[in-house]
């Protein structure tokens, strides 16, 4: 085991490195995606709180590997009929696939961490002539983001674990670089713990800081 760690190190910290890259890249737009979302849901208007419904309910009906395929696949053959030779690259594919994923997920949380928060806080916001914008964006986001910090590194986490899907569209993530290795060794085995013991590694270390960070998070607020 070693010996195939040794030899193909930079090929595994490189594709380790791409693996987070892509997470982080699917997190961020996936926090966009979730708030837009969340705010629909939390609204008092039935239509944009259907509209936030739908999506939530769809994305989350889907499998990764269908909405990757999706995107990969079918967006492009459909924009060839406009565009000749469009294609998406892996990345963008992936990145898009995730966080439309995550983004689903990402409502969840931060309609739970807007809803924690008491009412009397946003009427007292609006009885002093804010707006509800800013109300929501003053008052109400900046105490649901601490509480929802630990659950958006969970987040992190599963998606993190979730580009190991992407592997089937190429993407070269920790994964289908392990499969690489494989085949080229014969060495299954010996590739598949290393590839595992990354993975453990990386996210292990974001599970103990999400825990370290709720922690600290409850003892600011005694």
């Amino acid at each position: 085991m070693f010996g195939i760690f040794k030899q193909y190190l930079f090929m595994l910290l490189a594709s380790l490195g791409n693996t987070l890259l892509l997470a982080l890249f699917a997190l961020i737009f996936a926090m966009l995606i979730g708030l837009f979302f969340a705010l629909l849901n939390v609204s008092r208007n039935r239509i944009l709180n259907a509209i936030g419904t739908v999506y939530v309910d769809a994305i989350r009906g889907v499998p990764l590997i269908v909405l990757a395929f999706f995107i990969y696949f079918g967006v492009p053959q459909g924009i060839k009929v406009f565009v000749d030779g469009f294609r998406l690259p892996a990345l963008q594919a992936g990145t898009i696939a995730l966080a439309m994923n995550c983004g689903a997920y990402m409502a969840e949380i931060f309609r739970a961490g807007i809803e924690s928060i008491d009412k009397g806080q946003m009427e007292a916001a609006r009885s002093l002539g804010l707006s509800y914008g800013t109300s929501m964006r003053r008052v109400i986001l900046p105490q649901a983001f601490k509480v929802m910090i630990p659950s958006i590194i969970n987040q992190f986490i599963i998606t993190l674990k979730d580009t190991s899907i992407l592997s089937v569209i190429g993407y070269p993530e920790l994964t289908n670089t392990g499969r690489t290795i494989a085949g080229n060794t014969f060495r299954s085995l010996e590739t598949w713990a290393i590839v595992g013991i990354l993975y453990m590694v990386v996210i292990v270390s974001l599970s103990r800081a999400a825990k370290a960070l709720e922690r600290r998070i409850k003892v600011n607020e005694k």
